[in-house]
């Protein structure tokens, strides 16, 4: 109680005050084990374990060589649909270590034809964006959002952020952008996960399915659908260049 009770003893009468007593609050923990704990939970070890995680992933692949599926195909006790999942499995942690997409999808096409190629490497985009983007989102985020100070870099966050999937519909589809950068940077973000994957797969699938094509027709180059493929390929790519290169002519000029 916080108001005061009246006593009487032999007649006089006595105010005693009740004083309130504080709650205990929990104290932290301040031995060894516990600095150590916070220190390895920071936001910047969690970022150096991202980065040792990346380097340990590509030095594997440097080392397995993935650019033998082109000249030794894939392994014969895997067919059919069973070998197109597990071929995108390996597609989505190939592109996390930084193996180049147009190789994969060529491998695709090469390995299973157009149709079937270009199910298993968008579903390998898809999960390899999410790998990525999970990684960054748990591992980097805290670290970098502080760094974000740049007039460019908080006008990159606030796009991604605030229109987060016509953002990725336009990275994914613009081409010469490297694909892990764009998903390190979204995970960076405020973007939500569902506009991320939906705009990836759709803003990929126009170029996945080329270089498909091309992998699967690449026997007969002067079939109609090789030639098709090539030209969906190097045309975004020069256009993309053009683009680049007057932004670039602009911004010098101002």
């Amino acid at each position: 109680m916080l108001a005061d009770a009246t006593t009487r003893s032999g007649g006089t009468a006595t105010a005693t005050s009740v004083v309130p007593v504080a709650p205990l609050l929990p104290v932290a923990p301040t031995g060894f084990t516990a600095r150590c704990t916070r220190a390895l939970l920071s936001p910047w070890s969690r970022l150096s374990l991202l980065l040792v995680l990346l380097a340990g992933a590509a030095s594997t692949v440097l080392l397995f060589h993935p650019q033998r599926l082109l000249s030794d195909g894939w392994p014969p006790q895997l067919t059919g649909a069973m070998a197109a999942l597990v071929f995108a499995a390996a597609y989505g942690l190939c592109s996390v270590a930084f193996v180049p997409r147009p190789l994969l999808n060529l491998a695709a096409g090469a390995l299973f034809g157009s149709q079937l190629g270009t199910a298993s490497a968008l579903a390998g985009t898809v999960l390899g964006a999410g790998i990525s983007f999970g990684l960054g989102r748990l591992l980097g985020q805290d670290a970098l959002r502080p760094l974000l100070r740049g007039r460019w870099l908080k006008a990159a966050d606030g796009q991604l952020s605030r229109h987060g999937f016509r953002s990725m519909m336009a990275a994914r589809l613009f081409p010469g952008l490297p694909f892990w950068g764009v998903n390190y940077c979204a995970a960076v973000s405020r973007m939500r996960w569902m506009p991320f994957l939906l705009a990836t797969a759709l803003g990929s699938l126009p170029n996945t399915a080329a270089y498909v094509v091309a992998g699967a027709r690449a026997s007969s180059p002067t079939s109609p659908a090789f030639l098709i493929a090539m030209a969906c390929i190097a045309l975004p790519a020069l256009g993309g260049a053009v683009v680049a290169w007057r932004k670039r002519h602009h911004l010098r000029a101002r």
